[in-house]
């Protein structure tokens, strides 16, 4: 089984660095990773969000998101699964050394399940559910990271795959949270309107 998952893994990786990978690209892919390396774009953007009080709802749900993802992800699963990211194990599967420099330089810890697509879907499904315009617009640059990752060679598809439910279910459990408890109106904002 993990012999299969492995195969379909490295084939799409190769596909894409085959068929996509260009000069042009390079920088945007990059860039894309470093802005939601450690959710530092995201966490930046949503603590600026909490400012105006228009705002402030997206900007807690969208922490609170992050949050359960970083723990839930990053702190838990990726320690309990302990999957070795690709350029790792790259030339034991392919029997040679990669013929690529990595674009965004290597990553430390595990790969499963992808933080950069974990805490870039959590915010965005918050942001979805307050705005779904500004929403639809994150939902796409999140999708781009988790596209970067793959383009990067840091993370397998099915890391990135199990980052955007991971995200999906870290930004819905704090939405449910926040309406649980009533915090939106404990907030004094337009929660839910768009």
């Amino acid at each position: 089984m993990f012999d299969i998952v492995n195969n379909f893994d490295f084939s799409v990786l190769d596909a894409i660095y085959s068929g996509l990978r260009s000069q042009w690209l390079d920088p945007v892919m990059a860039g894309l990773s470093y802005f939601a390396s450690n959710g530092i774009g995201w966490f930046i953007l949503s603590l600026l969000l909490l400012i105006p009080r228009k705002t402030r709802i997206a900007g807690a749900i969208a922490l609170s998101a992050m949050l359960i993802g970083v723990v839930s992800g990053e702190i838990i699963a990726k320690n309990l699964i302990c999957r070795i990211r690709p350029y790792h194990i790259y030339e034991e599967f392919h029997g040679e050394a990669m013929p690529f420099v990595l674009n965004a330089g290597a990553e430390k810890g595990y790969s499963f399940p992808s933080g950069h697509t974990t805490c870039s879907f959590a915010c965005a499904v918050a942001y979805f559910k307050i705005n779904r315009k500004v929403g639809v617009v994150t939902l796409i640059i999140a999708s781009l990271i988790g596209f970067s990752r793959l383009y990067n060679y840091v993370h397998f598809p099915t890391d990135v795959f199990a980052g955007v439910l991971w995200g999906i279910a870290s930004g819905l459990l704090a939405l449910w949270i926040f309406k649980k408890f009533s915090l939106e109106r404990k907030m004094g904002d337009n929660y839910g309107k768009t």
